[in-house]
Parts: structure tokens; C-alpha cells; sequence
């Protein structure tokens, strides 16, 4: 390993180890099997493994300590229960949901949202050109809240920065209330007042689907995007993010390697196996999506990829697979795309200790010593 993509790794191992140590540990320990049981949990690693939970094993979507049980229970606490939510991924309500979304998701609705983020990234990466600093994460939310704002068509005041946000608080309190051991005090008060401030600031009524969405587009962008910078910056990665035709490869390869959620907690509905492994109905499945993935080998590249099959596996497999895989592929691609004249380095990382997914609290990056002057970096 080049000594440039070791301090790449050992900067992105910053997130999981200081924002969940224990769990980091626990899961690096219990890598090396492809399926491994804890009492009535199964951590899953295997590709093959985890895409089997995800396409067969019967699943039940709204248990505690699940995605949906974590959605259903911020719609809960603010009294507002509602069988369409996205993240129950059942029933009819499920099913149109996805569809409505879909349509909102693909080629000609992405290519509407570059409209509203595309003069946004070239604005705020101006100081750039200039030596100046840019902070990736506080960028990367205004981006986001940009695209929530945009895909709801919501008419909303609320800046795009006070959306991110209050969908950020949302995904933490969720997190917290739903974490396994003793029930915190508050938890419960404290995921209502944030998913309250969340539809307030949407401005989107009593449908509860718009914030569930704004909570999964916000986080695992913020979770992803400054990684990926991050990943460019210390393993000199800027020569393929500005080739047109490996930019693609590349983005592919940075959503691997950063997996945005790295965990899903799933929860069987029936009896089966998993890789092997008998699974009774009720038991509780980890499936890791970081091993799966292979993202904790190697380093991210264009010119060697990961086989297309086992990349894609970052957004899920079968009919539960995200329909936002499109957009999180073509923002971080512009993303790339604009900072690759500047060369960034990294000047500042805090890793974000309360967020619902590893990643920074700051990432501050300024143009770097191979930049193109800022006459070129500017056309």
C-alpha cells in the first residue's frame, strides 16, 4: 500500500473509530467470517450473504432497531402514523411511494435537479481560485437541502441549510432513540421535536413521506460526499476525477469505498438460512455493508474497479435497492468534477461524534500546490 492511500485510509478509519469505537471494533473482529452468530444476532459480512437477506430471506421491515422501525418511530412520536412511510418498504403505500419517487429519480428529473446545484458548487467553491478555504461538509448540506427542496417541490422558506439540518437532528435522534441497552431519557421527546421541526421547515403538510425522504437524501450525503473529497485529496486521486472519462469509474468506486451506511439492521420474518446459517424468525441480522463491499481493502481506483455486481451492493440489491442511486452518483461525480482543477488538500477534519453516520463534522480543504491557475480553474 502507497503511502498516500494509507493516510487516506487511516483518515477515513477516523470516522468509525471515533464516532462508534466500540461498534467499529466489535465488527472488524468479526470480519474474517462470512456469517457469524452472537446469540440471536447474525453479523453478516459475505457479499453473497448479505445480497441473500436483502432478495429472500422473508423480512420484517418495521421491527425495533430496524431502518423502518426507526422511521415508523419518529412518525410515532409526533402522532402521526402513516402505512405509506418509504422506510416500512412493504404494502401497497410502499410500493407507490417508490414509484412516485422513481419518476422523480430518473435521467430527466436528475438532470432538472444539476440545474439547482450546479451554479450552487460553483459559487461557493470560489474562494478556491482565490486561496481561500472551503469547508466540504457545511457545503455538502447546502447542497443537499438544495436537492431535498428541489425533488419535493417544496415552496417552503426555510434555507436549504436550516432543511439539512433539522433532517440531520432527525436521523441522530432516531439513531439514539433506537441504539440497543437502556432507553435514554428524552429519546422519544426528543425525536418528536426534531421530526416537528423537520415537516415545519418542509412545509409539506401532514404527508409523512417528504421528511422520511429529506432524512435519507441529507444524511447519506453528508455522510459520503466529504469522504469522498477526502479520499481524492490524500491519495492523489485529482488526475482521475478530472479525466471525463474516468470520473465515472471513480465515483463508483468512492461510494464503495465510503459506503455512506455502513450498517443495516435488519430483523427476520420467517425461518431460513443466510450463507449457510440457519436464521429463525425473529432473529436479528447486522448486515455490514462496509465488508460486503470489500471496502475496508485496497483503495478506490478508475483504472482497476470493483466488478459492477459487488459496487452496486452500497445501494442495496433486489426491489428494496435505493431509488437515489442515480442522483448520489451524478452529485458526487459534478462534485469532482468541479474541485478536480483545484487540486484540493485537506487543512481540517473533525469527525462528527453525534451524527447518525460516520463521517466529518468539518472538513476543510484549500487549493493545493497542482492546481491550475485559477484562470483555468474557473472555465
Amino acid at each position: 500500500m502507497s503511502g498516500s492511500v494509507a493516510r487516506a485510509r487511516r483518515r477515513d478509519r477516523r470516522v468509525y473509530v471515533r464516532s462508534h469505537p466500540v461498534l467499529f471494533v466489535l465488527l472488524a473482529a468479526a470480519r474474517r467470517r462470512p456469517v457469524l452468530r452472537i446469540g440471536r444476532t447474525l453479523l453478516v459480512n459475505d457479499a453473497g450473504a448479505y445480497r441473500e437477506v436483502l432478495t429472500r430471506l422473508p423480512l420484517d421491515r418495521t421491527a425495533p432497531g430496524t431502518t423502518g422501525g426507526a422511521a415508523r418511530s419518529a412518525l410515532d412520536a409526533t402522532g402521526h402514523r402513516d402505512g405509506g412511510v418509504l422506510f416500512d418498504q412493504e404494502g401497497t403505500g410502499h410500493r407507490a411511494g417508490r414509484r412516485d419517487l422513481a419518476g422523480s429519480l430518473g435521467t430527466d428529473g436528475v438532470e432538472h435537479l444539476r440545474t439547482t446545484w450546479r451554479p450552487l458548487l460553483a459559487r461557493r467553491l470560489e474562494p478556491l481560485a482565490a486561496g481561500g478555504e472551503v469547508d466540504l461538509v457545511g457545503l455538502t448540506r447546502e447542497l443537499s437541502g438544495t436537492v431535498v427542496r428541489a425533488l419535493l417541490g417544496t415552496a417552503a422558506s426555510a434555507s436549504p441549510a436550516a432543511v439539512a439540518e433539522a433532517a440531520a437532528h432527525v436521523a441522530a435522534a432516531s439513531v439514539r432513540g433506537e441504539l440497543p441497552g437502556l432507553r435514554r431519557r428524552g429519546a422519544r421527546a426528543a425525536v418528536a421535536r426534531s421530526t416537528a421541526r423537520l415537516r415545519e421547515l418542509l412545509g409539506t403538510g401532514d404527508d409523512a413521506l417528504p421528511a422520511m425522504v429529506a432524512v435519507a437524501a441529507v444524511n447519506t450525503t453528508v455522510a459520503a460526499v466529504p469522504r469522498a473529497v477526502a479520499w481524492c485529496a490524500d491519495a492523489g486521486l485529482w488526475e482521475q476525477a478530472a479525466d471525463d472519462v474516468l470520473r465515472g469509474p471513480l465515483t463508483d468506486e468512492l461510494l464503495r469505498v465510503t459506503v455512506a451506511s455502513p450498517l443495516l439492521p435488519r430483523v427476520a420474518a420467517a425461518d431460513g438460512t443466510v450463507g449457510g446459517c440457519p436464521v429463525r424468525a425473529g432473529d436479528r441480522l447486522l448486515l455490514i455493508a462496509r465488508h460486503a463491499v470489500d471496502a475496508h481493502h485496497g483503495a478506490p481506483d478508475a483504472l482497476r474497479p470493483a466488478a459492477p455486481e459487488l459496487a452496486r451492493l452500497v445501494f442495496g440489491a433486489g426491489p428494496h435497492t435505493c431509488p437515489g442511486a442515480r442522483l448520489a452518483r451524478t452529485l458526487l461525480a459534478d462534485v469532482l468534477e468541479a474541485l478536480a482543477p483545484y487540486r484540493p488538500v485537506v487543512v481540517r477534519a473533525v469527525v462528527d461524534r453525534g451524527a447518525a453516520l460516520p463521517g466529518w463534522r468539518t472538513l476543510t480543504v484549500r487549493r493545493g500546490p497542482a492546481a491550475h491557475s485559477p484562470s483555468e480553474a474557473s472555465r
